[in-house]
C-alpha cells in the first residue's frame, strides 16, 4: 500500500488530470443530454412549456 506513489513514475500527473477533467467534463454533456431527451426529465419543457404553448 505504501508504494501507490510509484504509479506518478509512470504516468505524468499533469496529462493524468487534464484527460480526467476532460472525461468528467464530456460524461457531465452526456449525462445532460441524456436527461434532457427523455420527456418526463426535460427540464426545460417543464419550466418553458406552458408559455410556449400559450403564444402559438
Amino acid at each position: 500500500m505504501a508504494q501507490f506513489y510509484k504509479i506518478w513514475l509512470i504516468f505524468d500527473p499533469r496529462r493524468v488530470f487534464v484527460a480526467q477533467g476532460v472525461f468528467l467534463f464530456l460524461l457531465a454533456v452526456m449525462i445532460h443530454l441524456v436527461l434532457l431527451s427523455n420527456p418526463q426529465t426535460n427540464w426545460f419543457e417543464r419550466a418553458f412549456g406552458g408559455e410556449a404553448a400559450a403564444a402559438e
